[in-house]
């Protein structure tokens, strides 16, 4: 399943064959009055280059899990669930990036990651930042290295758990005291995932589900 998966996204990844912004849109805040904004899309010049890594890996019973981070409260988007990521430093390229802040925030053996690609970028208005999804592949669990000055938790959520709707909700919250929006999130943790990383993980999910569609036919 893992070597599968990889293959499967590897080709996507590499010739940007990609659901894109329309399947990060699902996991997006909806205004409930239609006169108020709508999440900003499209990136500035000015926007700074940054890089998450999704690092995907076989649990013990052979099920795939991905890692999530819950930020450091004093830190940007802190108290919320993402992916290990930041900000690029100097010349490096994204994939370097996503792997010295996971190396940095989580302690992941970076050499041992194996990327399959990078998904669509995702421009994050509130802290200025164009973001770009790297997916790497662990082929073991990994043992965890928090930095408390970033991380306050890391934990893993199997890939299954996040395709059907028992986890998924949508609940109406007022964001930043500005309006009230229909906010979707899965509810995985005591801190709901929702936001840019949701948006992220809803355009991997959907290649999942792809991945087990083809597997699927294949078999018939």
């Amino acid at each position: 399943m893992t070597i599968a998966l990889f293959n499967f996204l590897e080709e996507k990844l590499t010739n940007s064959n990609l659901p894109g912004r329309a399947s990060q849109i699902k996991m997006a805040p909806e205004p409930v009055d239609e006169g108020n904004p709508r999440r900003e899309l499209e990136a500035p010049d000015h926007a700074s280059a940054s890089s998450v890594l999704i690092l995907i890996f076989p649990n013990s019973e052979g099920k795939l899990e991905l890692i999530l981070t819950l930020r450091t409260s004093n830190i940007n988007h802190g108290g919320q669930l993402s992916f290990p990521g930041g900000r690029a430093e100097g010349s490096e390229t994204e994939v370097e990036t996503a792997l010295r802040e996971a190396n940095e925030e989580i302690g992941i053996n970076t050499a041992d990651v194996q990327i399959a690609g990078s998904l669509s970028k995702l421009y994050v208005a509130h802290s200025n930042n164009y973001v770009t999804p790297v997916v790497g592949f662990l082929d073991y669990v990994p043992e965890l290295l928090l930095n408390p000055a970033e991380v306050e938790e890391a934990f893993s959520v199997e890939l299954e758990s996040l395709l059907g709707k028992k986890n998924l909700t949508v609940e109406n919250w007022d964001l930043r005291g500005q309006a009230t929006y229909k906010v979707p999130y899965w509810d995985v943790h005591r801190v709901p995932l929702w936001g840019a990383t949701a948006m992220i993980l809803s355009e991997l999910l959907e290649l999942y589900r792809m991945f087990k569609q083809q597997n699927t036919t294949d078999k018939e």
